[in-house]
């Protein structure tokens, strides 16, 4: 092999993304601004909301990524899909906070339509990203690092994936 051929290869490759992380996967780094953001809306809560609905926020955004980065760190399909699946039902929740937010006036209507905005983005990225789990899944991929081959579980894990993609909007 020739050096330019060589070179341009490895080029090419040093360009493509790899995933070492959860830090390198889109769906954390756009789920991590939005959790950002909901902070940010706890700061604009009036006296009263402080610390109860604040705090749920707080709790859910935690949530969002807490789940994207241990669903990754896992190994075990199903284990990765639960988690993944936990990050989504957070996200729901946020959505619903926003909503309150809207009915008690606390934010404008134009800031929480942005925001939702942003929510279904993130949540596009956590339903292609369960996608891509049961694609590589179904195809015998290597990626999903299995520890052991519980039959059963991973049949219901692939189940309830089937159930919350069909479920979704599509993105």
């Amino acid at each position: 092999m020739s050096y330019n051929v060589k070179k341009e290869k490895e080029d090419a490759i040093s360009e493509r993304k790899e995933f070492r992380t959860f830090e390198d996967l889109d769906v954390y780094q756009v789920a991590r601004e939005f959790r950002k953001k909901m902070y940010a809306v706890t700061r604009q809560l009036p006296d009263l909301e402080k610390y109860d609905l604040g705090s749920q926020i707080r709790r859910a955004a935690v949530s969002l990524t807490n789940n994207i980065a241990e669903g990754h760190g896992r190994y075990h399909f199903a284990d990765q899909v639960r988690f993944f699946l936990g990050s989504r039902g957070s996200l729901q929740e946020l959505v619903d906070d926003l909503n309150v937010c809207d009915d008690e006036k606390y934010l404008q209507k134009d800031e929480v339509a942005e925001l939702k905005k942003e929510a279904w983005r993130v949540l596009g990225l956590i339903n292609g990203y369960l996608r891509y789990l049961r694609d590589r899944r179904a195809s015998g991929g290597s990626v999903i690092r299995e520890v052991s081959d519980n039959s059963a579980e991973n049949d219901e894990a692939l189940a309830l994936l089937d159930e919350a993609l069909s479920a979704a909007a599509p993105f």
